[in-house]
């Protein structure tokens, strides 16, 4: 495997060499080499750098860490103009050699461990579709005496009375931006090149289209693999199509809730888990053919849900999503085909291949490491514990009654409640030393200092429009 890499290297005449990491809170962070440093022993032996530095990482005390490079995810970057090879690497302590428990990376590497061990599966799959706006431009600023923020989209409703010398009409309708063809859908060639850049990376994808807002709101769908994988291939997902708006003058962004009155950005996942050539989910004739296996992983999903969300959806911004009226799965309930339910058994296909748990909470804001590996270790303690989930609801949820209403639990409304429960419900996530301990206490603490109480102690502007004059 190392000797394709240098091969790989050789072939496409790669003069550097990028070694790649994910931080905590889910941000990309690289450096660069020569490639004549890279040999095989940088594999085993690592290339050093300054953990103090990197967000959720090391105090400055124990600043040293390894890199540890990964061979089976080299690539080409297909955006610098030097021909640079790409590694995702592991992170180790090099005093003790041992892989660094705040790696997002080792975390979903030892949930897929933890899965082997128990004897439920031999591999968990996930497939996200992962949602994002692409604006025209966006300005943001915010300092002691001031704040604001504006994106536009020349797409964009707002737009029908904009001066564009010309402006030639076909705007979206708010919340009609779902499947438009040309020239409403403007970003159509876009996307496609977002798709052959990313195939050209390695990262299978199956369709894109322009999602229900009317501002830019895209979605390209990659096809699922294992967890890691998954992860690995979704920061080479937003890392291109970051890189393809930005080659077209434009500007994309996974940030949950840019946008007021229209469409949040989410990221549902599918998932399941397989054991010697066999979908443990699947069972024909029951209820969506769902397996008793299928039906306790729901149920830890559902169990565990506003926990999880401190995962699944850890920005303040998150929660702008998470509210009725806007798909937003907020209904702490299972269904085949409802799309308000956190949990929803997609119908497109009845065979054993195709069946899976699609959990819609997620948003492409998240660490897909950290949540992968929570969401996965939710379900196990679902089908480990036997946890059933409520009765499914076909109905449209937001028009249930105020009783039945009253009946069915919802996802927390805020970051501060997804870490409360966070750190009343968190005994799952060690099992197996997945997460740590040290992990979510550092986890908790970043949140709750760095951004909740960042937002909370700045005065909103629409707060000026309310109050001022009081």
């Amino acid at each position: 495997m190392v000797e394709d890499v240098l091969k790989l290297a050789k072939e496409s005449g790669a003069q550097m060499v990028d070694y790649r990491f994910i931080d905590m809170p889910g941000m990309w962070q690289h450096f660069s080499a020569h490639i004549d440093t890279l040999e095989e022993d940088t594999f085993e032996e690592g290339v050093g750098f300054d953990g103090s530095s990197i967000r959720g990482f090391q105090s400055i005390d124990q600043s040293d860490m390894l890199l540890i490079p990964d061979p089976t995810t080299a690539f080409m970057d297909p955006f610098l103009k030097i021909p640079t090879l790409v590694l995702i690497c592991d992170i180790k302590d090099p005093v003790t050699l041992e892989l660094y428990d705040r790696d997002p990376r080792h975390i979903a590497i030892k949930a897929e461990q933890y899965m082997k061990s128990t004897g439920i599966g031999d591999v968990a799959y996930f497939g996200p579709e992962a949602e994002f706006f692409v604006f025209d431009d966006v300005r943001y600023s915010g300092s002691e005496n001031h704040a604001f923020y504006e994106v536009d989209s020349s797409e964009a409703a707002w737009n029908t009375g904009a001066n564009e010398d010309p402006n030639l009409g076909h705007k979206n309708r708010y919340k009609e931006g779902y499947f438009p063809v040309p020239p409403n859908d403007t970003l159509q060639d876009v996307r496609s090149e977002m798709m052959l850049t990313m195939l050209e990376c390695g990262v299978e994808c199956e369709v894109h289209h322009h999602e229900v807002a009317s501002a830019g709101q895209c979605e390209i769908d990659i096809r699922f693999d294992t967890l890691v994988t998954t992860a690995d291939k979704l920061m080479k997902y937003k890392y291109i199509v970051k890189n393809v708006a930005r080659k077209h003058g434009k500007t994309a962004t996974f940030m949950p809730k840019p946008v007021f009155l229209d469409n949040g950005t989410g990221m549902h996942c599918h998932q399941s888990i397989w054991k010697d050539d066999k979908n443990i989910m699947y069972r024909a004739g029951t209820y969506g053919d769902l397996s008793p296996d299928a039906l306790y992983y729901i149920g830890g999903l559902l169990k565990h849900a506003p926990a999880l969300l401190a995962f699944t959806n850890p920005t303040t911004n998150s929660y702008r999503r998470l509210v009725p009226g806007y798909e937003a799965p907020i209904n702490l309930i299972y269904s085949c085909r409802n799309r308000s339910a956190c949990v929803r058994i997609p119908m497109y296909s009845s065979s054993e291949k195709a069946k899976r748990v699609e959990f819609r909470c997620p948003d492409p804001s998240c660490n897909p490491y950290m949540a992968f590996a929570a969401m996965l270790m939710a379900g196990l303690d679902g089908i480990q514990n036997k946890i059933m989930p409520p009765e499914p609801i076909d109905k449209n949820l937001y028009d249930l009654g105020p009783e039945e209403k009253g009946s069915v639990q919802q996802t927390p409304g805020s970051l501060p409640e997804a870490l409360d429960a966070l750190e009343a419900d968190y005994e799952f996530l060690l099992k197996g030393d997945v997460f740590t301990k040290d992990v979510i206490d550092n986890w908790i603490e970043y949140k709750r200092v760095e951004e909740v109480d960042a937002v909370r102690l700045r005065p909103h502007p629409h707060e000026f429009h309310l109050y001022y004059d009081i």
